[in-house]
């Protein structure tokens, strides 16, 4: 795998996740009690044996650059190579076009790597996945490009992402355009794909010349028919976070343990930056079930079904039940909390309530008090 980069593209403008999204990038959303969104694949990447990783951002990347530091708790603080964060050039973000123009503007990460292959991903992707099964079908069929893909189980799936066509062997037909378009297929592309770096860096370098802008639609979709492009099937637990209903179903999916296993131990851990924190303390009164708690925290109420970040204090006769409570938050005396998700550092004073829907939870953004 030292032939193999990896480019984590972060290039996302909207917010997908709403008040999560309002202060950081998607890539740096936490999830499932000490991690961000970005430590997923960035651990697969590492695991899999990938030492030059360069993560491209867009927009609000303070929290991520902070997060990610020199890489060391993925182990890529290297003398040569590593991590490498690569934030847009100074121009005004309502000139950006499209992640094309992103990579161009560092085209020299790209000609002082020495690897023949980069695996490009995106960063708001669940999953534990060792590359090297990826790589050997890339080069044994002589690839161009080779995307990964999952098979459809169930309606709502991966509702925001393309679907794909192959053919005996792999080959890739079609890709729609835009999502859900394309009702004959039950393939839908996971935007992970291993491509020929000499053929990413053709495409960069031809894109301000041919108005080119998007990687995906118009360096791969639109040259669909001139390359070799196959589809690779992803068997494994793998989820893409794209909406506040999908960021919360799939945290809650945590809880099964059959789930947090596979996702966390089966291919190698997932990394995240070190905290030195007690563990969690249970006062009298305290009661836990079905539940994650992250080191630091304090209870003395009653916790149910849900996931609670570092150091969040709960007070005595409190209720918290189907719901994401983020680092630092304070849930105080008799308060009830149901199907929520509270941001870092917010506040329920005691005695309130809380309450969303298990389709649609109420968000309490950072450093709010209620």
């Amino acid at each position: 795998m030292r032939d193999v980069m990896g480019v984590i593209n972060i290039d996302s403008m909207d917010e997908p996740l709403e008040e999560l999204t309002g202060t950081r990038c998607i890539a740096s959303v936490p999830f499932g009690g000490r991690y961000r969104l970005v430590d997923f694949v960035l651990s697969s990447m590492s695991n899999s044996g990938v030492h030059n990783v360069g993560v491209f951002t867009l927009n609000k990347y303070r929290s991520l650059m902070d997060h990610l530091e020199d890489g060391k708790s993925w182990d890529l603080n290297k003398k040569e190579e590593g991590l490498f964060i690569l934030p847009p050039n100074n121009y005004p973000l309502v000139n950006y076009r499209g992640d094309l123009h992103n990579f161009y503007d560092h085209l020299d990460y790209f000609y002082r790597s020495r690897q023949k292959q980069a695996i490009v991903s995106a960063g708001n992707i669940i999953c534990n996945i060792n590359f090297s099964g990826l790589v050997n079908f890339h080069r044994e069929n002589s690839a161009h490009i080779t995307i990964f893909y999952k098979e459809l189980q169930g309606a709502g799936e991966f509702e925001h992402c393309r679907k794909l066509k192959t053919a005996k062997g792999g080959r890739v037909l079609q890709i729609e355009e835009e999502p859900g378009t394309m009702e004959d297929s039950d393939r839908v592309m996971i935007e992970i794909y291993l491509m020929e770096k000499a053929l990413l860096v053709e495409l960069i370098e031809n894109s301000t010349g041919n108005g080119s802008c998007s990687l995906l639609r118009d360096g791969i979709i639109k040259n669909i028919g001139d390359l070799r492009v196959y589809g690779f099937p992803h068997h494994g637990y793998l989820s893409v976070i794209n909406s506040v209903e999908q960021y919360y179903r799939h945290s809650m999916e945590l809880l099964n343990t059959k789930i947090y296993e596979e996702l966390f131990f089966k291919h190698g851990l997932v990394y995240t930056k070190v905290k030195d924190e007690p563990p969690v303390k249970y006062l009298e009164g305290a009661s836990v079930s079905n539940s994650l708690l992250a080191n630091g925290c304090l209870i003395e109420g009653d916790i149910q079904n849900s996931i609670l970040f570092r150091g969040v204090n709960i007070h005595r006769g409190a209720r918290v039940k189907d719901s994401i409570i983020m680092q630092k938050c304070e849930i105080g005396e008799n308060a009830v909390i149901e199907n929520a998700i509270l941001d870092k550092e917010s506040h329920v004073s005691g005695g309130r309530t809380v309450k969303g829907q298990k389709n649609n939870p109420v968000i309490i953004p950072k450093r709010k008090s209620v």
